[in-house]
């Protein structure tokens, strides 16, 4: 499954630049000015790479000035890695020109499906867990890294149904995935609780199957809540509100199983101040400082 060419580029990531083990933030650009002019301490900024697939204009010019500055992560909404047909080569042709140009330290994108025959649809919709299923993303993913140069990172989704063909638990099909491709995960905290809560499951017992040893970033955002017909609690993956308290405790426990590691807070529908979003941040990194303390005494009394 991994060619030459693939394998040399999953080699080098693994040992190249990588995002740092740091709150990072969604570039929006309503808040291109206030980075510039203040120059923030946040660790990374991200952004969703479609929005970055014309040639030029202002989109280029302030993430070229950002980019000069910070680290950058390239995230990515529309490949449809599950998608039955073959990925669109127009689209990975371009996906591989702006990360030639912009040398991201991360590319990402998720475990969904967009595409029907020349159909584009507006959702990230969920596929069954079959073994069809895994050869067609693992041909996909394997495709995309050969053709962009660099090892991609797959996001487990957030999800509102199950399918009965489904064979595959999620943390063994991600798992599969990385080991035939080499790609590594990016483990969205949110879409755990989200599908968690959805589908009766335990959120923690999740994380601690999860295998950590393969993420290169972590996500946190806002969900909304709702009930379905029959009165139960349903959560909405909405990217429109802090962090709350349920999720953020989640990552507090994933941290323990990660160690520190690159997280982006993710807010991407009604957008408030920048300042409030460096609020995010500061529980993030006050979140890693308070784990690596523990680390440091887990090592003193393992030293004495």
């Amino acid at each position: 499954m991994i060619d030459g060419p693939a394998r040399d580029a999953i080699e080098r990531a693994k040992t190249g630049a990588a995002l740092p083990a740091a709150a990072g933030l969604g570039l929006k650009p309503e808040h291109y000015r206030d980075i510039l002019d203040t120059a923030p301490n946040v660790g990374f900024f991200e952004v969703h790479a479609e929005n970055y697939m014309g040639e030029g204009g202002p989109p280029h010019r302030y993430l070229e000035a950002i980019r000069a500055r910070y680290p950058l992560s390239l995230h990515g909404v529309g490949l449809s890695i599950g998608g039955e047909g073959r990925l669109d080569r127009e689209h990975l042709a371009r996906l591989r020109r702006l990360i030639d140009r912009y040398r991201p330290e991360s590319f990402s994108e998720h475990l969904a499906w967009s595409t029907h025959d020349s159909a584009y649809l507006n959702d990230l919709l969920p596929l069954p867990y079959t073994q069809a299923t895994l050869e067609r993303v693992s041909a996909h993913v394997a495709e995309t890294q050969h053709v962009l140069g660099v090892r991609m990172l797959l996001e487990n989704p957030s999800t509102y149904l199950l399918f009965e063909e489904s064979t595959i638990d999620e943390i063994d099909f991600l798992a599969a995935v990385s080991d035939r491709t080499g790609c590594g995960l990016l483990l969205d905290v949110n879409n755990v609780m989200v599908s968690a809560v959805n589908h009766g499951l335990d959120p923690v017992a999740y994380i601690d199957r999860f295998p950590v040893e393969n993420v290169g970033e972590l996500h946190l955002a806002g969900y909304d809540e709702t009930v379905d017909d029959a009165g139960e609690r349903l959560l909405i993956d909405a990217h429109g509100s802090p962090v709350l308290p349920d999720v953020f405790d989640l990552y507090r426990h994933t941290l323990k199983r990660t160690g520190p590691v690159a997280t982006l807070v993710e807010w991407d529908s009604d957008v408030p101040a920048f300042g409030r979003l460096l609020d995010e941040v500061c529980r993030v990194e006050t979140a890693m400082a308070l784990e690596r303390q523990g680390c440091g005494r887990a090592l003193s009394r393992s030293a004495a």
